[in-house]
């Protein structure tokens, strides 16, 4: 057994150890790019600005059964948008202001939201 042969060969398992890690993190690297790009290639872009009305999107009412019932509250006023998506929502009845994600907020093109659920007992 020699000792300076064991040695060498284990410096050179250990050179291909980080070599193999060093490709697993290249590949993890590829990968969250591609799915990045799949991702942000399917998501809708929109850029609010201020004074602009907006719909905010409650999602408390997925627990209730009414599945004719608009989760769209508003119209709001959006006050200010912040860095990352945030905005900064302005109640027309109460002036009371909030920030949620721009992701629960959409634009407001106009016309009337249907906030009831509608009643079938005239089908039936």
């Amino acid at each position: 057994m020699d000792m300076d042969l064991a040695g060498e060969k284990r410096l050179l398992q250990l050179n291909v150890l980080d070599e193999f890690r060093l490709h697993a993190y290249e590949n993890a690297k590829l990968y969250k790019e591609k799915t990045k790009r799949r991702h942000e290639k399917n998501t809708q872009h929109r850029n609010f600005e201020p004074g602009q009305e907006d719909l905010l999107f409650n999602s408390s009412l997925k627990l209730f059964p009414g599945k004719l019932k608009s989760r769209w509250s508003g119209p709001l006023f959006a006050v200010s948008v912040r860095l990352h998506g945030a905005v900064e929502l302005r109640d027309t009845s109460s002036c009371v202001t909030f920030l949620v994600k721009g992701k629960r907020v959409k634009h407001y093109w106009g016309g009337d939201i249907a906030r009831h659920k509608t009643s079938r007992d005239a089908d039936a």
